[in-house]
């Protein structure tokens, strides 16, 4: 072994693979340092800043000196919030014990895995879906059991793929509505179909709601509001363009909150301080009233992006009711979605993302377009795809 080479490496580590989207946007850079125009549709992440009150109060929060450790499961007073968050936006009672503030989605996901998932345990998860949580899964020595999903279903695990797939190891299902990278809802109806089958089962369902409040269209609530024998996920980065304060909170069955406690005390302590006490401002009127008007501007990039991209021959069957996500078929266009996404960055100057970051069903024939950028910059991209098309 040569000098400062790798000694030992987990054998899980073979299993955890890298987001390939990265180096399409680790290029990206490159080009734009270069002086090249790229058109941003590769990002998972709002283009729009955190709302000023958010930052004013998380300044106030400095000033003040606001900077200790706060209690493992967050601010009581953020808690409390959160549970009032849920009375008004969902007309659904939470006890603000079960709300526990966590340093990201992935720290959320990582602590239910965790409480979750012994050796061997089998998690069902939608195929396609966001790649990191069948790594959560593995990290804690589960088997992600991926369900291929198509259009059909509109993209989701439902009530009868959980029937189906369902066997003597599986511990929980984990889904997402809306989702990345489809931006499809599961119906009020279909989850409350599916908590009652993972219940009867003997099971858990986690449910990943982070782009709640990115909806447009289509009734939805909170998987909350069907049991308290769930896991909800949540997050003030999407819906709450706070990506950068790592801020998420989950809600946990009653017996569960100490546990979590308990395994948040030795991961990481407290999510950070400052960001708790600007999140208080997330729920005023004077917040949601500039996130409303974000919302309709995510859904008019959407209505413009959605029958542009089938007019350059992309497969849209499904029109994504949520979040800031388009899952193309490109099958008409390519057979390689990989190289596609770089042949369209380096000769056109659009970033998208491939497949192939989002399991295995069929990834050579899609790709995602992210509408999180200016309707003017994704006119811009769609004339650029069209200049290459007609040169491919």
């Amino acid at each position: 072994m040569e000098k400062g080479g790798v000694q030992r490496l987990a054998r899980r580590m073979a299993e955890i693979e890298p987001f390939h989207v990265m180096a399409l946007l680790a290029r990206a850079r490159e080009l734009e340092a270069q002086g090249r125009s790229i058109i941003h549709m590769e990002i998972g992440e709002p283009d729009f800043p955190t709302p000023e009150p958010v930052i004013r109060a998380g300044v106030r929060a400095l000033e003040r000196g606001e900077l200790f450790y706060t209690p493992t499961p967050g601010l009581p007073q953020l808690r409390e919030a959160i549970a009032g968050y849920y009375r008004s936006r969902y007309g659904v009672a939470i006890s603000a014990s079960r709300i526990l503030v966590t340093t990201g989605a992935s720290a959320a996901l990582m602590l239910a895995c965790a409480a979750l998932i012994d050796p061997g345990d089998e998690v069902l998860l939608a195929d396609p879906g966001y790649p990191a949580n069948r790594h959560f899964v593995r990290v804690f020595e589960g088997v992600p059991r991926a369900v291929p999903v198509d259009a059909a279903s509109g993209y989701q695990l439902a009530p009868t793929h959980l029937e189906r797939h369902w066997g003597p190891r599986t511990a929980a299902a984990l889904v997402a509505s809306p989702s990345n990278p489809t931006g499809t809802l599961i119906s009020t109806e279909r989850l409350a179909a599916m908590v009652e089958i993972v219940r009867g089962k003997g099971g858990t369902l986690i449910v990943d709601e982070i782009y709640h409040g990115l909806v447009y269209e289509g009734e939805y609530t909170t998987a909350a509001a069907f049991a308290d024998d769930v896991f909800v996920i949540n997050s003030f980065s999407k819906y709450f363009n706070m990506t950068g304060w790592r801020l998420v909170w989950m809600v946990v069955p009653e017996a569960y909150a100490p546990e979590i406690d308990k395994l948040a005390q030795n991961l990481y302590l407290a999510a950070p301080t400052p960001a708790q006490h600007a999140a208080l401002a997330a729920f005023e009127p004077e917040t949601l009233a500039i996130l409303e008007k974000r919302r309709q501007e995510f859904q008019a990039r959407r209505d413009y992006l959605v029958p542009a991209l089938r007019g350059l021959g992309f497969d849209i069957p499904v029109m994504p009711q949520g979040a800031f996500y388009i899952y193309a078929g490109c099958s008409r266009l390519t057979k390689d979605s990989l190289g596609f996404a770089r042949e369209l960055l380096e000769r056109a100057g659009v970033a998208i993302t491939p497949g192939i970051d989002f399991g295995a069903n069929a990834p050579e024939r899609h790709v995602r377009f992210a509408y999180a950028n200016s309707i003017e910059r994704l006119r811009e991209g769609v004339s650029r795809i069209a200049d290459f098309l007609k040169r491919s």
